[in-house]
């Protein structure tokens, strides 16, 4: 199993470059950033106004992203996760293999369709249409990254015949991890995806807690993720697993399910207490294995 941070980049604490370098040193696999372009002070969501103040002030992911490429060689570089209802598909395929060859094939595309109505509506779509939407961008995104002439013609997303460049280093696209729980990830992961990005901590509110997979649900679901993978004749997805404490116990279960990656978080207020948790996560991580 692969080790890698996961991380809410913002103002309050350390940036980005800084952070790689030491993920690197450290000896981990990745480094995955967060998306979220603003939250909406008027909203019907419970308990709004408590948003912690990093999900208000996170720095944008690709940014973030390329900083981290310019200082390092080696470790993957991924969204956790971009949401992608909020982005123009063309650009942002073009964002992302742009990342992928300033890195040199790092990059990973974590995604996910979002969970906050207002923020979603600022952007001009409808929170209903949130899963076709990502369906029909991430489709459209792969004909662009694919295709010398691209085109598609979807409910909610058409493009036009046109040429795109770059194309990604990696071939046919970078990897894709679907994040999400419920009853249609498992399905949504193998339609759209290389792989699962299940959170399984308890969040900052119990309003969010139905946004997680219960840990006790992982061996059944990575067993029909693979089954159904299989079935529709695609190779074996991954499973990056966020959320949890790097303890023996923990990282056992993960190991006996097959998890293929664990993303270790880090405070994002703080620039000092990122580092020092950064050096814990090693330690624990070093004594594992």
């Amino acid at each position: 199993m692969k080790f890698g941070i996961s991380y809410f980049a913002t103002h309050m604490g350390a940036n980005p470059d800084e952070l790689a370098v030491d993920i690197e040193r450290l000896g981990f696999e990745s480094f995955f950033v967060s998306e979220h372009s603003h939250i909406p002070v008027d909203t019907d969501f419970p308990l709004a106004d408590e948003v912690p103040m990093p999900y208000r002030s996170m720095y944008d992911p690709f940014l973030s992203l390329a900083a981290a490429a310019a200082v390092t060689k080696r470790i993957k570089l991924g969204t956790a996760i971009c949401i992608i209802p909020q982005h123009d598909p063309i650009n942002l395929a073009k964002a992302i293999s742009t990342l992928d060859q300033i890195s040199n094939g790092r990059t990973i595309l974590g995604i996910g369709a979002g969970w906050n109505p207002p923020e979603m509506e600022n952007h001009r779509v409808a929170f209903a249409d949130r899963f076709r939407m990502t369906r029909e961008r991430i489709e459209s995104m792969k004909e662009l990254w694919t295709k010398e002439e691209a085109e598609y013609a979807g409910k909610l997303v058409n493009i036009s015949r046109s040429w795109q460049w770059p194309k990604p280093v990696q071939q046919p696209y970078p990897p894709i991890l679907v994040a999400g729980s419920g009853a249609n990830i498992i399905k949504r992961c193998v339609d759209l995806g290389d792989g699962w990005m299940p959170v399984f901590a308890i969040q900052w509110h119990e309003s969010l807690r139905n946004k997680q997979t219960p840990l006790d649900d992982l061996p059944e679901m990575a067993a029909e993720l693979r089954r159904r993978a299989e079935e529709a004749g695609k190779p074996k997805p991954t499973i990056t697993a966020m959320g949890l404490p790097p303890t023996p116990e923990y990282m056992d279960l993960l190991e006996e399910h097959d998890v293929d990656r664990l993303m270790l978080g880090l405070p994002p207020e703080g620039r000092e207490l990122a580092f020092e948790t950064l050096e814990s996560h090693a330690q624990a991580v070093s004594a594992y294995t």
